[in-house]
């Protein structure tokens, strides 16, 4: 279908409607109020900025620098996941009970003992969160393979004085 030249089409009286009812708009409303309404919206950026700040602030305050989770971190946890994180195992083994020494023994074969580990160790040579959890359980960090595998081995034997004692009983 041909438009006769000079008639407007459907989409350019469309166009001409929204820039009237734009001007009208204009027109009603008072130039103070706009400058209002920008600076409010400048202040709504300005505190959206704020929150954001103060949610990483409080993510790092739910990680604990020498490995692991602290409280906030373990609480947060549950509120987002629900379930109910412990903190690590640290006391000794005298005073350890029967599932402490299943808990930690656990956790050490299922963080070190997998056959291809994760890196535990950065680029700069720092230790990775992973190598940092050793800490949260009484555990030197680990920086090597070997050390990582030692740890997984104490687990081991953890597991096997729990089933020793689990059978005695």
């Amino acid at each position: 279908m041909r438009v006769a030249p000079g008639v407007p089409n459907l989409v350019d009286n469309m166009r001409m409607a929204s820039k009237a009812s734009k001007k009208k708009a204009a027109k009603k409303r008072p130039a103070k109020k706009a400058g209002r309404k920008a600076a409010a919206k400048k202040t709504v950026k300005k505190k959206t900025k704020k929150k954001a700040r103060k949610r990483t602030a409080t993510k790092a305050r739910e990680k604990d620098a020498k490995g692991g989770l602290t409280a906030a971190g373990r609480s947060a946890f549950a509120r987002e996941d629900g379930s109910r994180l412990k903190p690590g195992v640290t006391r000794p083994l005298s005073e350890m009970t029967p599932q402490d020494m299943r808990r930690k023994g656990s956790w050490a074969i299922r963080f070190y003992g997998r056959k291809k580990l994760p890196p535990l160790v950065d680029d700069r040579g720092r230790p990775t969160r992973h190598a940092l959890s050793a800490h949260a359980w009484g555990e030197p960090v680990p920086k090597t393979v070997a050390a990582a595998r030692r740890i997984a081995a104490k687990g081991e034997r953890l597991l096997q004085r729990y089933r020793r004692i689990k059978e005695k009983s």
